[in-house]
């Protein structure tokens, strides 16, 4: 190779690599920055939320999450919210991880077929189904409910539920689950005592993500309820007349969760696509 292409491809890898570092900077700036003008206006004073120019700095007043806090309606959405997200975790795990047992430890006919069509649940939208569920919800009057609503949301955490905990179980040996047998434990007392210790976290990380689904929710929330509203429906009902700090701490209260999620089960991400599948 000569010393002019030697060169060239010098100055090509360092090129990559400053494409490289540029891009990064500015997806985490993409994500990074938006948060942060939310966490200053949260932590300000309505009247600096409403002026122009904003502050770079938080002021670190509580008045707009004590305007948040009092406004009419929005205690009562929180509490749907969280009983709503609650149930939905509850209800996916219940239904997910057997699931996943099942898919790890048995083989059956059309095995990779299930999977691929549990995740391909996800590619129905949710509008196109909203219409027939409303009018399913009313008939067998869990309408404007939070089981309902929790029902609609299980469905949609369920195929993460079950990827997640099939690729948890997949990475246990089964010999461990045999050898607790030959000991004298049944398929159920080798499961609590051998096998559950050791994926409870990632069984934990799995629910986390169920209820941060149910609590991001708006489209269904909005759809399926009226009185019984949880707080992504309400503030896109009042989106139009309510003040701008409320919406900044409404904003504030709904991504707190998703930032808890991210840090909390991290390395439990990747399991979701399989990728401690043996």
């Amino acid at each position: 190779m000569t010393d002019a292409a030697v060169a060239t491809t010098g100055v090509t890898r360092k090129a990559g690599r400053y494409v490289y570092l540029g891009s990064i900077v500015l997806l985490c700036a993409w994500v990074i920055v938006p948060l942060y003008f939310l966490l200053i206006n949260t932590l300000s004073s309505p009247d600096t939320v409403n002026s122009f120019p904003k502050a770079f700095l938080p002021e670190f007043d509580l008045g707009s999450l004590e305007f948040f806090a009092r406004f009419e309606g929005i205690l009562s959405a929180l509490k749907n919210s969280v009983i709503v997200a609650a149930m939905t975790m509850v209800m996916s795990i219940l239904i997910g991880a057997p699931a996943g047992y099942a898919l790890s430890r048995f083989d059956f006919r059309g095995k990779e077929l299930f999977r691929l069509l549990i995740l391909l649940t996800r590619a129905f939208p949710l509008p196109l189904l909203a219409l027939p569920l409303a009018v399913l919800f009313i008939r067998t009057g869990i309408d404007d409910s939070a089981f309902g609503l929790a029902l609609v949301h299980t469905t949609l955490a369920i195929p993460f539920a079950v990827l997640i905990t099939f690729s948890l179980f997949s990475g246990i040996p089964v010999e461990l689950e045999e050898a607790a047998w030959t000991l004298g434990c049944t398929r159920v007392t080798a499961f609590t005592k051998v096998v559950l210790p050791l994926i409870l976290p990632g069984i934990t990380a799995s629910a986390i993500f169920a209820f941060v689904i149910s609590w991001n929710e708006v489209f269904a929330a909005a759809v399926l309820t009226i009185e019984n509203r949880t707080l992504t429906a309400f503030l896109l009902q009042t989106l139009g007349e309510a003040p701008l700090h409320l919406k900044f701490a409404g904003g504030f209260i709904l991504v707190v969760p998703a930032l808890i999620f991210i840090f909390a089960v991290r390395k439990y991400l990747f399991a979701m696509w399989g990728i401690a599948n043996r």
